[in-house]
Order: structure tokens, then C-alpha cells, then sequence
């Protein structure tokens, strides 16, 4: 399906959070022109693999702002979504702002934390959204092993915000100008949480039955069983069926020893064959190869030189 098939983007957004948005755009459908200044998105340089797998099949435009405001201002006028990711007054400031591009765009703006408020123009990255959101209280100080507040409350954020308004559009032909906050959105992740849950971290370590347990071969196998039927098969499979009366017993502490006990006697593929029939939630732990392999590897991703399509857009547009 390309259901955003004709759709133009002009992205004006540096690093990961837009890059990883019109990613998902392009894979929609989308043409998307990367507008990127003469020394290109830093991620070229500091992530060369991210960016080029991340910015697969877009064009590139070189134009410095705001000097040449003129010619970003031209591209915006035959956009459909423009996206920009500077801090709120930014893109006012080099002459591509909301007001700069004509009604019918739909002008999405991802933000660290909004355009308003006493935080709006203060400098962070993805793990400051995470703290100020809340999320990190469970694992503090352990790292997230991805980009949460990038990539799935910035990017994907703004790609909902941008779907939904395209299709106010078509409806009304009026665009509109949405703005997406990372730390806000990072927060409705974790928000639902705060009237309560049956045991304090369920999903973050609380119980011994959703954890992941080390494996006799230093690998780890992922256990899921919360609802009562997959614990008790689980607990029959590894022939130790007295422990599924111990599910939500007080001590998980003494419960989680006992399983991994049981999952530190064997390598991990023993357990992966030996649950693999049965009707349980366990799996591996797939190094980023491993599971590239299992799940199928995209066609490698070739790189878009910087501003590869800049005479080309100022040709169509006559400003050359």
C-alpha cells in the first residue's frame, strides 16, 4: 500500500527523530526532500549508517537559512507536510515558519517539550525527555536500549498528527499546524500507571514471572507468562509444576531465584527447542543480527548524497 502516494514533504528536521518520521512517511508513500544546510544533518557524520538507513529514498537539497529563505519558502509552497524540529521561534527566525507556507500545509513541528511553558526553549535530548517524563523511574539509572522519546513519541507521534491532519484536509482543504511534544508524549506512555497497578513494577521487573533470565551459555531467555495458563504450562514444561502456585506469592525475589536456577542449567538454544512447541511466553533474547536474520533483512539501504537534488528543485522551481 501507498496510501501517501503524490504526497510532498519537505522535512527541514536534523537527527533522529525526524529522520525515523519521514522514514515511515516514505515507506507510506511519500516524496520526501530533505532540506539540509551546506555541511549537511550532523547525523551524517556523528551516525553515517543511521542516517543513510533512515534516510533511504529521500532527496536531498542543500540551502543555507536563512539566506536563502526564498528558496526553502518555495519548496514549502509545493509541499503537502513540512516538518521542522528547532526549538519554538527557530524557524520563525530563518523564515520558514508556520506562517511562511501556505494554508493548505499541514506543518508539523516536533519539539522537546512544546511550544509553550518554562521548558519550551530548554536544550535536551532523548534521555532528558525520558527523565522529565517519568519514564526512567523503574530502571534509573540503567540506560533504554532505544530512543523512546525520539522515536516513538516524537517520530511516531508526529506521524499520527500528520496522518490525522492530512485527513482533515482533504476533508476541509485547510491545512494545520500541530506540534509535538517528546516529553509529553514520552509521558502518555508511562500515564496510564499513575492510578495504580496490582503490583508495583508488573512490567519493569515486580514479577518473576516477566523478567529475562540468563541462560547456561551467558545468553538470556525472555519469560512473559503473566496470565496464570502460560505459568503453569511453563512450569510443567521445565518439570517443576509446584511453582506455579507461587506465581503472585509476596517474595517474586525467591520465586525469580528458583527459575533462574532452573534457566541457568541449560544453553539457550535447549530452551528455545524445548519450549517451542508449547503454548508459552518465551523467547530469545536475538542479538540486532540474530534477529535481522529471523525476521528478514530489509534490502540494504543506499546512501542519498547531500544535496544530490538541490539543481534539480531549483530548476522546477526557477530560481537558479
Amino acid at each position: 500500500m501507498q496510501p501517501l502516494a503524490g504526497t510532498l514533504v519537505v522535512d527541514f528536521t536534523r537527527y533522529l527523530p525526524g529522520a525515523y518520521a519521514t522514514r515511515e512517511l516514505v515507506r507510506l508513500g511519500a516524496r520526501v526532500v530533505r532540506v539540509e544546510p551546506p555541511d549537511g544533518d550532523p547525523m551524517r557524520g556523528t551516525a553515517t549508517a543511521w542516517d543513510t538507513a533512515l534516510r533511504a529514498g529521500t532527496e536531498s537539497v542543500v540551502c543555507e537559512l536563512p539566506r536563502e529563505a526564498d528558496f526553502a519558502r518555495a519548496l514549502c509552497g509545493r509541499a503537502d507536510v513540512v516538518l521542522e524540529g528547532f526549538r519554538p521561534g527557530v524557524a520563525e527566525r530563518l523564515g520558514i515558519g508556520a506562517a511562511d507556507v501556505p494554508p493548505s500545509v499541514v506543518y508539523c513541528s516536533i519539539t522537546g517539550f512544546g511550544s509553550s511553558g518554562r521548558h519550551a526553549r530548554r536544550a535536551a535530548h532523548d534521555l532528558n525527555y525520558l527523565g522529565w517524563a517519568g519514564v526512567l523511574e523503574d530502571t534509573a539509572a540503567a540506560l533504554p536500549p532505544v530512543q523512546i522519546a525520539d522515536l516513538a513519541a516524537g517520530a511516531l507521534g508526529a506521524v499520527v498528527q500528520v496522518l490525522a491532519a492530512l485527513l482533515e484536509r482533504h476533508r476541509t482543504g485547510r491545512g494545520t499546524h500541530v506540534v509535538v511534544s517528546m516529553t509529553h508524549r514520552a509521558h502518555d506512555l508511562v500515564a496510564h500507571r499513575l492510578g495504580g497497578e496490582p503490583v508495583p513494577r508488573m512490567l519493569t521487573g515486580g514479577l518473576a514471572c516477566y523478567r529475562v533470565y540468563d541462560t547456561g551459555d551467558a545468553r538470556h531467555l525472555t519469560v512473559a507468562a503473566l496470565e496464570p495458563k502460560f505459568f503453569r504450562h511453563l512450569c510443567e514444561v521445565v518439570e517443576q509444576p509446584e511453582l506455579a502456585e507461587r506465581q503472585y506469592e509476596e517474595d517474586q525475589e525467591a520465586l525469580a531465584a528458583a527459575l533462574a536456577a532452573i534457566f541457568a542449567t541449560r544453553p539457550l538454544a535447549y530452551w528455545l527447542d524445548l519450549f517451542d512447541p508449547e503454548d508459552v511466553c518465551v523467547g530469545p533474547v536475538w542479538s540486532r543480527e540474530e534477529a535481522a536474520d529471523e525476521l528478514g533483512r530489509a534490502p540494504e539501504p543506499e546512501a542519498v548524497p547531500l544535496g544530490a537534488h538541490t539543481d534539480a528543485w531549483h530548476r522546477e522551481l526557477e530560481l537558479s
